[in-house]
């Protein structure tokens, strides 16, 4: 399609759901980004989005085991 100038068609218009502050403090990175583990339940991580549905937005949290590369546990939660 980039070869050719065309693209697709985007209907509606994309929700801004987030508004970054540049002055906030940033969490401490306590693995220097090293996102590797040698045996289980040495190091889980953490996902959070949100997922539209037809009665508005929810969200979802997950924690990720980096050994297995498995969900460990997971939440899904209304904004209100």
């Amino acid at each position: 399609m980039q070869n050719l100038g065309i693209c697709g068609a985007v209907r509606g218009r994309k929700p801004k759901t987030t508004i970054p502050d540049e002055a906030a403090a940033r969490p401490a990175d306590l693995v220097e980004r090293d996102f590797t583990a040698y045996q289980p339940n040495q190091l889980w991580v953490a996902d959070l989005t949100y997922v539209a549905t037809w009665r508005g937005f929810v969200y979802v949290a997950f924690v990720i085991g980096v050994f297995s590369r498995m969900i460990v546990s997971w939440r899904v939660s209304s904004p209100r």
